[in-house]
């Protein structure tokens, strides 16, 4: 029979409460167990000492009996302890992006960044069209001012 040190969830709707229990590890989260050796409050404070009670005699001997603890209650073996503190896994946030939401991001940063690219070009030939539309008047501007002056004195 492979044992397992978990959590059975109580309470009310949207009112956590959970024991820490050893049960056999086909059994249902919440049905039957073996023996309640602890409880967890998650509505209470972290720094509050009623947040987790565990029966410290009894978990340490189902440990020795070969009961594995679950993952959460690792951690508050580990914290309390009991057992050398797990190794937390790296897990993905939920509100990260998926994979397709991804793509489309990229690629709307690629199409962001080809049209700054073509800004700063059409930016940089007016800036030339400018400068060479400066220098070809000043050279003009003296054959024009010439006309007029003769118009004026006739």
């Amino acid at each position: 029979m492979a044992l397992k040190i978990r959590l059975s969830r109580g309470g009310r709707k949207s009112r956590p409460f959970y024991r820490i229990v050893v049960a056999d590890s086909r059994m249902p989260r919440d049905g039957r167990y073996i023996e309640r050796v602890g409880t967890y409050n998650p509505l209470l404070n972290d720094q509050d000492e009623n947040r987790i009670n565990l029966v410290k005699e009894r978990i340490e001997y189902w440990l020795s009996q070969g009961a594995q603890p679950s993952e959460r209650v690792a951690m508050f073996l580990g914290k309390a302890g009991m057992i050398e503190m797990p190794a937390q896994p790296v897990r993905p946030k939920k509100s990260e992006p998926g994979e397709k939401a991804k793509m489309l991001v990229a690629d709307k940063e690629e199409k962001r960044k080809a049209a700054e690219e073509e800004a700063r070009l059409a930016e940089e030939e007016a800036k030339a069209a400018a400068a060479a539309a400066e220098a070809a008047p000043a050279e003009e501007a003296p054959a024009e001012e010439a006309p007029a002056e003769e118009a004026a004195s006739e």
